[in-house]
C-alpha cells in the first residue's frame, strides 16, 4: 500500500493524461484515468493496458531474467529470481482475478525455461487452464479469462510461426518479433472482442505495434518509481517524470487511433459473432497455408481496403444535407448537436460518457462548440461532458441556475475550467443566439421544489430556431414544470416542428405540454434494453396517434431532422432521408 500511494504521489505533477494512465499501467490504480483516456484505449484494441495483464507480468519478469543472464545465472537460479520478482509484483499490484490470470500464464513461462524445455509451454497452459476452472468454475464463462488463455494461446502457436516466416523473407529479427506477437494476440482474442463488442477493430493491430516500444520503458520506471518513492521522494517524481514520456506516447496512439475514420467494422454480436468469426479466422489459417490462396487473400484484402475505405471517407452518407438536429446514441443519455457552420455546432447535453459524444461529434465533423448547454446535472446528461471537448475548442458552457445533484455541477466546473470555457447560468425568458442558431429558454419558468424529481422538474427547456424549423429541447422535464411552462407560456410560444421527447420517452408527460408543441417529429434518446421502461409504450401510442413520426436512438442509432426543399424529412444514421408528410 505504501508503495502504491508513493507511486501516485510521485505521477501527480504530471499532466493528466500520463499521469493517470502510469499508475494503472503499472499496478492498475485507474483512480486518476482520465474517461478520455479511458474511451481511446477501447476504441484502439489497447485496454489491456489501462491496467495490470499478462504483458506488465512478461515485462517485469524479463527484466529480470536479462539481469539474472547478464550475470551469468544458470537457468533454475534464473527461475528462482523470476518468481520472486513475479510473487512480489502480483503483491505490489494486488491479487486480483485477472492480476492471478496473468500471473498463473507468467508461471508457465518460468517453468518451460526452468526445464528447459520451452515447448512444454502449450501442455502447461492446458493444465493450468484445467487446474484454474476446476477450482473455480465460474472462469469458463469469464470474458477476460478467455482472453488470457487465448492471447496466451496465439503467442505460443502463432507468433513464432510468423515472426520465423518473416525472418525467412529478410525482416530483421526485432521487427519480425513486434509484427508478430500483437498480430498473433489480436487474431487469437478476436472472436472473444467481436462478441462481446459487436465490431471488429481495424487499427487494433498497428495500434498495439506502435505502443510496443513504449510500454516496457514505461512500466520498468514507474515500477521503479513505486519501489523508490518511500526513501527517495524527489528521485521517484524524476523517474516517474522518466516514464511519463513512453506514456504519453500510448495516449497519443490511441487519441490518433480513435479518431481515424473506418477504424471499426460492424460485426454480429453475442456467441453467434464469435463463432462466425472463429470460424473464418480457422479457414483463413488453413487456407493461407497454400502459396496461391495467401497471395489472392493478400489481393483481396489489399484490393477491398482500397475500394471500401475511400467510400466511407469521402460517401458516408452522414450527416445528411440540411440537418438541423441530431440525436446522438448515447444509451441510456441525452445528446443533442445543433449546426451552427460547418465544423461548428451547439451541443445540448453530453450523455453517460465520453467515448459516445465524442463519436457523434466526429461523425458530424464537429470541430468547435460555441456553445454547449448543459439541461441538469443528472450523469445521463453530464458523464460524457470530457467527451465534448476531446480534441475540439468549447467557448461556453451554459447551465441552470439549479445545482442539483452537486457532484455533477462539480464534473460540468472542472471539465470547463481545464478546458478554459467560460461558465454561464440562465434562466426562463433567456435568449442565446449562437450564429444561425437562436435558443430561447422556455423552462423552468420558476424554481420547482417538492416535485416527483426536482432535478428533473428543474431542468432547461430550450425552444431551438435552426433554418427556420421550430425544435424543443425538453430536457428531463416531467408532469409537473410541463404543467408550469404551459401555464406560463404565451400563445404558439411551445409551438415547434421537433421535439425532444423529455426524459427518455418517460410515462411523467403532461399532454396539455404535448399539445401545446404538436410536433411533426419527435426524437427520443434512450438506451437499449433500460430499466426503465423507457420510452413508454403509452406515451408512444400517443404520439402515433397524432401522427407524429417517432425516431428512437436505441433502435434507430443516430437521428436527425432534415430540412429540404419539399419540407421537414427524418434520416437515421447510414438510411436515406424520408420525407415528413
Amino acid at each position: 500500500g505504501t508503495l502504491r500511494a508513493g507511486l501516485q504521489r510521485a505521477c501527480a505533477p504530471l499532466p493528466d493524461d500520463p499521469g493517470g494512465l502510469l499508475p494503472g499501467l503499472v499496478v492498475g490504480d485507474t483512480s486518476r484515468l482520465p474517461p478520455a483516456v479511458e474511451a481511446d484505449f477501447q476504441a484502439t484494441g489497447m485496454t489491456h493496458l489501462n491496467a495490470v495483464s499478462g504483458s506488465n507480468v512478461a515485462i517485469v519478469v524479463g527484466a529480470v531474467l536479462l539481469l539474472a543472464r547478464w550475470s551469468r545465472a544458470g537457468p533454475w537460479l534464473a527461475a528462482a529470481l523470476c518468481g520472486v520478482a513475479l510473487v512480489g509484483f502480483v503483491i505490489l499490484v494486488r491479487p486480483s482475478p485477472s492480476v492471478v490470470r496473468a500471473a498463473t500464464m507468467g508461471a508457465i513461462g518460468l517453468a518451460a525455461l526452468a526445464a528447459g524445455r520451452p515447448r512444454a509451454a502449450l501442455p502447461a497452459l492446458a493444465a493450468a487452464v484445467t487446474v484454474l476452472v476446476l477450482v473455480d468454475p465460474e472462469l469458463a464463462g469469464d470474458p477476460g479469462f478467455a482472453l488470457s488463455v487465448l492471447a496466451t494461446g496465439g503467442l505460443l502457436l502463432l507468433a513464432p510461426r510468423w515472426r520465423d516466416g518473416l525472418r525467412r523473407r529478410g525482416v530483421p529479427p526485432g521487427l519480425a518479433e513486434a509484427l508478430a506477437v500483437p498480430a498473433a494476440a489480436q487474431l487469437a482474442c478476436g472472436p472473444v472482442v467481436a462478441g462481446i463488442s459487436g465490431t471488429v477493430s481495424l487499427v487494433a493491430v498497428p495500434a498495439n505495434l506502435l505502443a510496443v516500444p513504449a510500454i516496457a520503458p514505461a512500466t520498468v520506471l514507474g515500477v521503479l518509481a513505486a519501489m523508490v518513492s518511500p526513501i527517495w521522494p524527489a528521485g521517484a517524481e524524476f523517474v516517474a517524470w522518466l516514464a511519463s514520456w513512453p506514456a504519453w506516447w500510448l495516449v497519443l496512439i490511441a487519441r490518433q487511433g480513435a479518431r481515424l475514420p473506418g477504424g471499426t467494422l460492424p460485426w454480429p454480436g453475442g456467441v453467434p459473432g464469435a463463432l462466425l468469426l472463429t470460424g473464418l479466422t480457422v479457414a483463413l489459417l488453413i487456407a493461407v497455408r497454400r502459396p496461391l490462396v495467401r497471395r489472392l487473400v493478400a489481393v483481396v484484402g489489399v484490393a477491398a481496403v482500397l475500394g471500401a475505405l475511400p467510400v466511407r471517407l469521402v460517401a458516408a452518407g452522414w450527416p445528411p444535407a440540411g440537418w438541423v438536429v441530431v440525436a446522438c446514441a448515447v444509451g441510456q443519455g441525452d445528446a443533442l448537436v445543433l449546426p451552427v457552420d460547418p465544423g461548428r455546432a451547439v451541443v445540448v447535453d453530453a450523455g453517460p460518457e465520453p467515448g459516445a459524444v465524442d463519436g457523434c461529434l466526429r461523425r458530424l465533423g464537429v470541430r468547435e462548440v460555441p456553445l454547449l448547454v448543459i439541461s441538469h446535472f443528472h450523469a445521463d446528461h453530464v458523464g460524457g461532458v470530457a467527451g465534448v471537448f476531446r480534441g475540439r475548442r468549447v467557448s461556453a458552457v451554459l447551465t441552470p441556475s439549479s445545482t442539483d445533484p452537486e457532484s455533477g455541477r462539480d464534473l460540468v466546473r472542472a471539465v470547463a475550467t481545464g478546458g478554459r470555457a467560460a461558465l454561464l447560468t440562465t434562466v426562463a425568458g433567456a435568449r442565446h443566439p449562437v450564429g444561425g442558431v437562436d435558443l430561447l429558454v422556455l423552462g423552468p419558468p420558476y424554481p420547482l421544489a417538492g416535485t416527483r424529481s426536482d432535478p428533473n422538474n428543474n431542468s432547461l427547456v430550450l425552444r431551438a430556431t435552426v433554418a427556420g424549423v421550430r425544435i424543443l429541447l425538453a430536457g428531463d422535464a416531467e408532469t409537473e414544470e410541463q404543467h408550469a411552462m404551459v401555464a406560463r407560456a404565451a400563445p404558439g410560444q411551445l409551438r415547434a416542428d421537433v421535439l425532444k421527447v423529455a426524459h427518455h420517452g418517460s410515462a411523467y408527460q403532461y399532454q396539455g405540454f404535448l399539445d401545446a408543441v404538436r410536433p411533426a417529429v419527435a426524437l427520443v434518446p434512450v438506451g437499449t434494453g433500460n430499466t426503465y421502461g423507457h420510452p413508454s409504450p403509452g406515451l408512444l401510442a400517443q404520439l402515433g396517434r397524432d401522427g407524429v413520426r417517432v425516431l428512437r436512438t436505441d433502435t434507430d442509432g443516430d437521428v436527425a431532422a432534415v430540412r429540404t426543399d419539399g419540407g421537414l424529412a427524418v434520416a437515421r444514421r447510414g438510411v436515406p432521408a424520408g420525407r415528413q408528410p
